[in-house]
């Protein structure tokens, strides 16, 4: 027999948010949340204790972090969530599934424990120390499994004589990496010049199109839709850092710029793929077997 008035409205948890209720959820890492007052997305980095009081750290897309107090006021796929701190279990099991799946900065599944191999004889020579600082940051997980050395140019003006110098053979690979490699530029006419002596059927020069390899870094990782233009006769460098609001007076300066772009990088995700496809290519080239 039907109910004519419906079922009893009092039943049931009448009290309930129309959301429905919070529901206690392990903050672990990478897990992504919504601030409910603020309104910020992000995923969690990290659980701390400060102040007497737990707090939760979230990363947006920007690359962002905010902290907020651990607990209620989150939501998690539109539903209302409180975020606790993940237990031990959780921690083993997530380190446990990094471990089975953990990439490097530049991608490439991460070799437990393995030992950097003693260097090999191919080496990469790229133009200056923020060039190779970049290249280790990204790749350098990768070249130490490897056994590849990345060595200092101190500038392609004399790139043919050190060609010469390094000697390079089948077994003895050469991988350059060359700033500001665009048509009709100094640069370009260097490398022209070099890849016509009798060594350089083992040699590799590629390079990307920016002044500096600052600009490989993308833009947005600084906050920037672009990077400034700095018109020529102008010291770049420098010149960049006025642009940016950055300290910008003398090396001691720039040092510190370069310190704070190479640490908004995090992965090769936050770089150029000009770059990224050179310097690839030059590790496949001194480390990947050839043919005579």
């Amino acid at each position: 027999m039907s109910d004519r008035y419906g079922t009893d409205v009092l039943s049931g948890d009448w009290r309930a948010p129309r959301g429905g209720r919070a529901v206690p959820t392990e903050a672990e890492s990478g897990l992504v949340v919504e601030d409910v007052q603020t309104g910020f997305v992000g995923a969690v980095v990290r659980v701390e204790k400060a102040g007497g009081m737990q707090v939760l750290h979230l990363e947006d897309r920007h690359g962002r972090t905010k902290g907020f107090p651990l607990g209620p006021g989150f939501l998690l796929d539109g539903k209302p969530v409180i975020l606790t701190p993940p237990t031990a279990e959780s921690r083993q099991a997530l380190a446990q599934a990094r471990a089975a799946t953990s990439r490097t900065a530049s991608g490439s599944r991460a070799v437990a424990h393995a030992p950097a191999r003693v260097a090999a004889g191919s080496r990469i020579f790229v133009e200056g120390r923020h060039d190779a600082e970049l290249v280790e940051k990204i790749w350098g997980d990768d070249l130490r499994v490897e056994g590849v050395v990345v060595e200092l140019l101190e500038g392609v003006d004399d790139l043919s004589a050190v060609i010469r110098d390094f000697a390079p053979s089948r077994d003895r690979r050469m991988g350059v990496l060359v700033d500001h490699l665009v048509p009709g530029t100094k640069e370009d006419r260097i490398v022209r010049a070099a890849e016509k002596l009798p060594q350089s059927r083992w040699v590799r020069i590629l390079g990307h199109p920016y002044v500096d390899v600052w600009q490989s870094v993308r833009p947005a990782r600084l906050g920037l839709t672009a990077w400034p233009v700095i018109e020529r006769g102008r010291p770049w460098k420098e010149s960049v850092l006025a642009e940016l609001g950055w300290a910008h007076r003398n090396q001691a300066d720039v040092a510190r710029g370069w310190k704070q772009i190479l640490g908004s990088v995090r992965s090769y995700g936050d770089l150029e793929p000009t770059l990224l496809a050179s310097v690839e290519e030059l590790i496949d080239f001194v480390t990947v077997p050839q043919e005579d």
